[in-house]
């Protein structure tokens, strides 16, 4: 998990400094500044230069990819934090499980959805289990007791919040996640957009030799900035794909590992596998329901379907994860179960 996140921690390095560089023309006067503030010159104000830029940059984009992903993780499963008033019964569960792994208590999300599933996010300040009501309704005791030592496992592994970063750039890249828009909704984000070309605009006065405003200079600077842009386009392309081999490698390791976890922290194996029988083999899950159709959401989840039954029609979508078969998984908790057993008879 370490190295998964190293790696992740590197694509976003990579990524900011290439923004970096594609940005060079227009923070040239900020470059310019930040250079005669200092007193050193030469390569120490350059390197100087790129530490200010890219070790802000980097931390910010970190902590927005981590808010911006659980939030809209949890806007598109019409998921809310719930308190120990609405769910008693829940929180006691989740309670009494985190106190036997020895791990400070999440936050509880029902989402309001009769398919049922679940998953876990994380961000700095935190993880995060969601639940659906249908969950919630289908499964009781021992099992519902499995399916949150399962996801309470994400969260001790650190895995939740390495996944919940990894799905921010494959998500960004297929068209799921459009944050301007999220923040900026209406025209306003247009308004924005006209704002911040013509900085550029005014901006590329440094790099440009044409007179200012003139034919020339005008065309000299939409080739800079359509180059920009595909460049840009073609570098997100590149830094995704790394991140969406890792994302699905990662996957199943991560769904073997917190259920091998969970059946050792319960001690009831057969409680995992009969809820993954229950869950897997329920036909009677409503119809396809597009709020719930998001490829990111199903990946996090406990089973690959998600909150919605049908398949994405969207067939550009880019699978970041891999589940594994659920046979699997319960072969494997079989064999869990053998070797819980094995020191009993043993004795």
């Amino acid at each position: 998990m370490l190295w998964t996140l190293l790696l992740l921690l590197a694509v976003d390095i990579a990524l900011v400094a290439t923004a970096a560089v594609l940005l060079t023309p227009w923070l040239a006067p900020v470059r310019a500044a930040v250079a005669a503030s200092l007193p050193f010159g030469g390569a120490s104000a350059r390197i100087a230069w790129w530490v200010a830029v890219l070790t802000p940059a980097l931390v910010a984009f970190v902590w927005a990819q981590l808010r911006y992903t659980s939030a809209q993780t949890m806007a598109e499963v019409d998921a809310r934090i719930v308190g120990p008033d609405e769910y008693p019964a829940l929180h006691d569960r989740v309670q009494r499980l985190a106190q036997l792994a020895d791990l400070t208590p999440p936050r509880i999300a029902v989402a309001d959805a009769d398919v049922p599933n679940s998953f876990a996010i994380g961000t700095l300040s935190g993880a995060t289990v969601v639940v659906s009501e249908g969950l919630l309704s289908t499964l009781d005791g021992d099992e519902l007791d499995a399916v949150l030592a399962h996801e309470l496992m994400h969260v001790a592994n650190r895995d939740a919040t390495v996944m919940t970063l990894a799905s921010f750039l494959p998500s960004l890249t297929n068209g799921e996640y459009d944050p301007i828009a999220d923040l900026l909704p209406g025209g306003s984000r247009y308004a924005l957009g006209l704002v911040a070309l013509g900085l550029a605009y005014v901006f590329s006065a440094r790099v440009l030799e044409a007179p200012f405003g003139s034919r020339s200079f005008t065309l000299g600077f939409l080739f800079l900035f359509a180059t920009t842009v595909l460049f840009g386009g073609v570098a997100l392309g590149v830094f995704t794909a790394p991140v969406v081999v890792l994302g699905r490698s990662l996957s199943r390791a991560r769904e073997f590992a917190a259920d091998r976890s969970a059946a050792q922290l319960t001690g009831d194996p057969a409680a995992l596998v009969g809820a993954l029988k229950t869950l897997d083999g329920d036909d009677d899950r409503p119809g396809t329901d597009k709020r719930y159709a998001y490829a990111g959401v199903r990946g996090l989840c406990f089973l690959p379907h998600g909150f919605d039954t049908g398949a994405s029609s969207d067939s550009s979508s880019i699978e970041t994860r891999s589940h594994p078969p659920t046979a699997e998984r319960i072969e494997r908790l079989q064999s869990v179960a053998r070797s819980l057993e094995q020191p009993q008879s043993d004795s």
